[in-house]
């Protein structure tokens, strides 16, 4: 976004409309977005294997198939990638629910 509203802006403290972001920016927001939705659940989960000491091969996989997944599902999005990129979302969180099964 500053690429597009310019310095000053970032500097700013943003008060009031802006102008619309671009195809990307707007990608790249939403990717965060969706990032912010789904890493409390990774969070939560990772920490009570942690906390109640059921960490195993199977946590450790579940974990990386989530960093990875995210990691690759931002690209995706900011390059319009339609199915692959849902991929990526279930893949991680697959990665998700491995954690939280490992807790039952």
């Amino acid at each position: 976004m500053t690429r597009e509203r310019g310095t000053r802006w970032n500097a700013s403290a943003r008060d009031g409309d802006s102008r619309p972001v671009g195809v990307l920016a707007g990608r790249l927001q939403r990717a965060q977005a969706n990032f912010l939705e789904t890493f409390p659940m990774f969070a939560a989960a990772a920490l009570a294997v942690v906390v109640a000491g059921r960490q195993d091969s199977s946590t450790a996989l579940a974990v990386q198939l989530y960093f990875w997944a995210r990691l690759v599902y931002v690209p995706l999005y900011a390059f319009g990638v339609p199915y692959v990129r849902s991929l990526a979302w279930v893949v991680s969180l697959a990665g998700v629910l491995m954690l939280a099964w490992a807790l039952l």
